[in-house]
């Protein structure tokens, strides 16, 4: 064996860093082990899920050996694993895993681990087991591999997806991780050829998508990777792991330390999403089933997915949830168009429930929408991902649910939200009136499309709004508001989140548009005012984030936008609606609103 290649470059560090984050190297798993240490059907480790199962759920009177019984049965349906992952989520009457409490769970891994059906079969490189349960894996290679990541996902999309005889390991494998230990390039911000890229499950084709760690401040590394309180490495089992792989060799070179730093590519990626707080957050909330059937030009469309969140909703919700416990009432998602905000309001309506549930609140979400077309669009959407969605038709049907106090107006169980066309309302300014009894109901208002739907001055929107002063606001929109623009900063005064349209292209999501170069005359004042600037410091060192983030720069900005939509309208007719600002950093996007005038 060579010296250097994916299991010494990747696999082997991307293992050590594994114990880091907590995880305990289970050993080397032969095919001998069948039936005795494994479950080889489903690849569970029996002993541990029994002993967890038992932890879990002392009392139960439905044995570990049945559920392990009853789960086989599960994977073997054609449904993406949509019957496991209901029982992996449940909290009663028995439980899988403690989602609560990370530590009352066991976290496991091994590598070379063969999915096997018949003459069938392939092994990841590396697989994670949450309470024995094989719900991870992820496959590494080399440094610019052949092919990049685009040959992996052609082998995962036309090889492994959709053979039946590895439907049961698919259907029991949540997360899937791909990594060539280097950082993102992309062929035209579409195709991924480089770097570390996740999906979930399909049956023929899977999106891979990129990951990038939340910072805020655009630190040399994310504060959630250079602040994770990583154990040491254990040395025993750093030598057993070499030792099962026959890499003892690389032990003490260069190259194998350096890919043991905690901010490789790889490396990176693992502490994000499979560190145990993150990964139990990910199989709670990450996923969504995606069942739908529309006729579209006299065809029959059906829909059967599995999605898994994208990591721009991810972090809205997080940050949401910390805006809420600093004690926020509304405020901004400002996500670029096809970023996926209805997806995020369906994850939100489970997140936020939760949320609110530990603080013996009942949630109960309204969507609302300024068009018919949208309210169609939302209510199939969020059908179509399981949610039960009611209607309000008439104001008086808006106002019985408004009023009820009962968080859900079904009796299926299942989480509901009720989508409102505000349009319907916009000539009633009556007053809103709620009965005077204190109820534990915490109603959650989300406003799509937020920067042309809010008008405030005694519209019903804003009567809505006041008759519940504890009612949560959350604004999705992918256009900036700005001060003066329908005042939806009076209301919606902090940004929760933002994820940008340059952002947004580099991951893949939405093309490149056409701008025009800023004239020269202006570009000449910009680059004047960017060198005085650097002047009023002493070293010029100073970062570019200062520069451009600053009030005499923006302010210039502003004004060759104005000037030049003005100068465009003139030529092109007072019909043109206008254009976007694409920010270089979020400082900087703040201030263009602040300024704007």
């Amino acid at each position: 064996m060579s010296k250097f290649n994916e299991a010494t470059r990747v696999q082997m560090p991307a293992m050590v860093h594994l114990t880091r984050l907590g995880y305990t190297y289970f050993g080397k798993i032969s095919e001998e082990d069948a039936g005795t240490v494994y479950d080889p059907s489903t690849n569970i480790l029996i002993e541990v899920f029994q002993k967890q199962f038992n932890n879990l759920n002392p009392n139960s009177p439905v044995s570990a050996s049945q559920i392990l019984q009853d789960i086989r049965n599960d994977l073997k349906n054609d449904d993406l694993g949509y019957a496991f992952y209901q029982r992996l989520k449940a909290v009663s009457p028995v439980k899988l895993i403690d989602y609560d409490t990370p530590s009352n769970n066991t976290f496991h891994f091994t590598a070379e681990f063969t999915c096997k059906n018949g003459q069938d079969e392939f092994r990841p490189d590396i697989t994670l087991f949450v309470n024995g349960m094989p719900l991870v894996f992820i496959e590494v290679k080399k440094p610019n591999n052949s092919g990049g990541m685009v040959a992996e996902s052609k082998r995962m999309n036309l090889q492994r997806f959709p053979n039946k005889r590895f439907r049961s390991f698919i259907n029991i494998t949540q997360l899937m991780i791909f990594s060539n230990n280097m950082e993102y390039d992309t062929m035209g911000g579409i195709v991924p050829l480089q770097g570390a890229f996740y999906c979930t499950a399909a049956k023929e084709s899977a999106p891979f998508n990129c990951f990038r760690e939340e910072n805020r401040s655009n630190a040399d590394i994310a504060p959630y990777n250079r602040n994770y309180p990583y154990k040491p490495i254990n040395k025993d089992f750093e030598k057993k792991i070499l030792k099962d792989f026959n890499c003892e060799v690389i032990h003490t070179t260069p190259e194998y330390k350096t890919n043991l730093d905690t901010n490789t590519p790889t490396n990176r990626i693992l502490t994000s999403m499979c560190s145990p707080e993150r990964l139990l957050f990910i199989l709670r909330y990450g996923i969504a089933y995606v069942k739908s059937e529309r006729e579209v030009d006299g065809k029959i469309e059906i829909t059967d997915q599995k999605h898994i969140m994208r990591y721009q909703q991810m972090f809205a919700a997080l940050a949401i949830r910390e805006h809420l416990e600093n004690g926020a009432k509304a405020g901004v998602v400002w996500h670029t168009q096809g970023s996926g905000k209805t997806a995020l309001s369906y994850h939100l309506a489970y997140f936020l429930n939760d949320y609110f549930a530990k603080q013996n609140k009942v949630a109960k979400f309204y969507f609302i929408v300024d068009r018919l077309d949208l309210l169609e669009q939302a209510t199939q959407e969020f059908e179509a991902r399981g949610l039960v969605v009611t209607t309000a038709n008439s104001r008086k049907e808006l106002m019985d649910q408004f009023r009820s106090n009962q968080s859900q107006q079904g009796a299926s169980g299942k989480q509901e939200i009720t989508v409102v066309n505000i349009q319907r309302f916009a000539e009633d300014k009556e007053k809103v009136k709620l009965p005077e009894y204190a109820t534990n109901l915490q109603r959650v208002f989300i406003l799509d499309e937020a920067h042309r739907g809010y008008r405030p001055g005694g519209c019903f929107l804003a009567n809505l709004f006041d008759a519940d002063p504890n009612s949560i606001k959350i604004a999705l929109t992918g256009t900036p508001l700005l001060k003066d623009e329908k005042a939806t900063a009076t209301v919606f005064s902090d940004y929760f989140h933002t994820y940008y349209y340059d952002r947004s292209i580099a991951d893949g999501y939405t093309l490149k548009i056409i701008r025009e170069e800023i004239e020269t005359s202006y570009k000449e004042k910009l680059t004047q005012i960017m060198d005085k600037l650097e002047q009023l410091v002493l070293k010029k060192d100073v970062q570019k984030s200062t520069i451009i983030e600053h009030e005499n720069y923006v302010k210039e900005l502003i004004r060759y936008v104005i000037t030049d939509l003005s100068r465009f309208r003139q030529q092109h007719g007072d019909n043109t609606l206008g254009g976007m600002i694409i920010c270089e950093t979020s400082g900087q996007a703040r201030n263009l609103a602040m300024y704007w005038d």
